[in-house]
This record gives structure tokens, C-alpha cells and sequence, in this order.
């Protein structure tokens, strides 16, 4: 039997953290994005998640960065407006599927915490999940950086990833 789960973006964040003169973390988010649940069954273990990104929507709480990321040294927002990915397995702990950026596809793997299972005051059936992992960024095309004079790098290359999703069992 297959349900029908939806998305809660009121109730779902999409975070991510790159070290900034390899000695801070700068943290940022992207602020419109959907995922889509097919063939999932009572608890999505089963389902297949399709996310997509409005990259347009990243924010970093500067507004000059947010420009260089959406910019050609980066997203190339305007020619590829969106990130994706789409989930090949699941297990208790892990999500492997390919992530498309720049219409670069790689698989990765994502680690992920199932928080469970819930009712709302309203009476519907809620799931929640915490999906991390690390990407390195050149693997999509996103090498843009500057090197420093005390030797390192601007931007790491690592990405950490993380987020937060609920989903309501319609």
C-alpha cells in the first residue's frame, strides 16, 4: 500500500557550512526548496524523495556573498536556477541517491536520523527525519577561490550539509 506524504516547509530547513580562511565556519541556507515522496509506505521507508532547490533562494546573511554565490564562480544561477537530488536507497541510517548541480550528477551518501513519528493537535500523522553529509564542491564545477598569503585557501572545499524535514501523511 502507498501514502501520500507532503512536505511541511513551514517545519523543514535546509542548512549548510563551508570554512571560510580555513578558521570559521560561515553557515547559510537555502530558503525555498520542496521534496517529493513517491511510493513511500506507512513510515517512508520504502519511498524514493526527490529534492529540488531554488538556488535563487540561498542566503548567507551577506548580501554581496549570496551575489558571488549565484554568480558564474559559483551556481550560475541563471543558467542552472536549480539543485537537485534524488534518493536511490534508504536504509535505517543511511540515503544514497545522485545530486545534480550545474547538471553535474554524482551519487553521494547522506547520513540520516529518523526522529519518528507523531500526531499533530490536528489528528495527522507526522515523520520527521535529520539528513546530513559532506560533498566537496569541485566535484560539481564549484572551484572558484583565493589563496591566502599565510598559505591555505578561502573557501574550504568541503560542504557540510544539513536538514531538517517533516513530513504530514496526507
Amino acid at each position: 500500500m502507498s501514502y501520500n506524504w507532503n512536505l511541511d516547509a513551514a517545519h523543514s530547513e535546509v542548512s549548510f557550512k563551508v570554512k571560510h580562511m580555513m578558521i570559521a565556519n560561515v553557515t547559510g541556507t537555502i530558503g525555498k526548496f520542496n521534496v517529493e515522496v513517491q511510493d513511500a509506505d506507512e513510515n517512508l521507508h520504502s519511498a524514493k524523495f526527490v529534492f529540488t532547490a531554488n538556488m535563487d533562494s540561498i542566503q548567507t546573511g551577506d548580501s554581496q556573498r549570496d551575489g558571488h554565490l549565484k554568480s558564474g564562480d559559483f551556481f550560475e544561477i541563471e543558467k542552472f536556477p536549480t539543485l537537485r537530488f534524488e534518493s536511490t536507497a534508504l536504509s535505517s541510517n543511511e540515503l544514497k541517491g545522485i545530486l545534480t548541480i550545474k547538471d553535474i550528477s554524482k551519487e553521494i551518501t547522506l547520513d540520516v536520523e529518523d526522529g519518528g513519528t507523531g500526531k499533530d493537535p490536528w489528528g495527522n500523522t507526522r515523520r520527521g527525519f535529520t539528513v546530513s553529509g559532506k560533498i566537496n564542491r569541485k566535484d560539481w564545477g564549484l572551484t572558484w577561490n583565493a589563496a591566502l598569503e599565510t598559505g591555505g585557501i578561502l573557501v574550504s572545499d568541503d560542504v557540510r550539509i544539513n536538514c531538517e524535514v517533516q513530513f504530514v501523511r496526507g
